[in-house]
């Protein structure tokens, strides 16, 4: 498929819709007791990266697909990883918005709507990592090092 000159104009409704539907989420999955719902958020954050395959730009499509897996592997034992994956989201479905390939084919804004809802999950699997103390690695190897003088 070519890529579109354009890319399809945005309205709000593009953006309300997702955002209600990714609070529905939350809300949802905040009655879904541990361990259960961070095994089910590592398996959705796997899932929807699969959303990508046979997608609109070919082989690059497995550019996001070999990081992707490797954090929805990680996601099974951190809601950081969790998180990670879902931030990760956006940035391709706007390169498929700008592409002009919408995520799904009928939608033309349906990728704007994907860039609205995923770091929404992303920012609740964040509060979840935290209220569970988990820490990126990053912040692990911080706290290591000696202090500054």
């Amino acid at each position: 498929m070519e890529a579109s000159p354009i890319a399809p104009a945005v309205h709000a409704l593009d953006a309300v819709g997702p955002a209600l539907a990714a609070l529905l989420f939350v809300l949802g999955m905040s009655r879904v007791p541990e361990p259960v719902r961070g095994k089910i958020m590592a398996v959705m954050t796997a899932g929807f990266a699969t959303a990508y395959i046979g997608g609109s730009l070919g082989a690059w499509e497995l550019l996001y697909l070999a990081p992707a897996s490797y954090v929805a592997y990680r996601a099974l034992d951190s809601y950081y990883f969790v998180a990670v994956g879902w931030l990760m989201h956006p940035i391709w479905d706007l390169i498929h918005h700008f592409y002009g390939a919408p995520l799904w084919p009928w939608m033309p804004t349906s990728s704007i709507g994907c860039a609205v809802f995923d770091p929404i999950i992303g920012i609740y699997a964040l509060a979840l990592a935290k209220s569970r103390g988990q820490r990126s690695r990053l912040a692990a190897i911080r706290d290591t090092m000696p202090a500054a003088r």
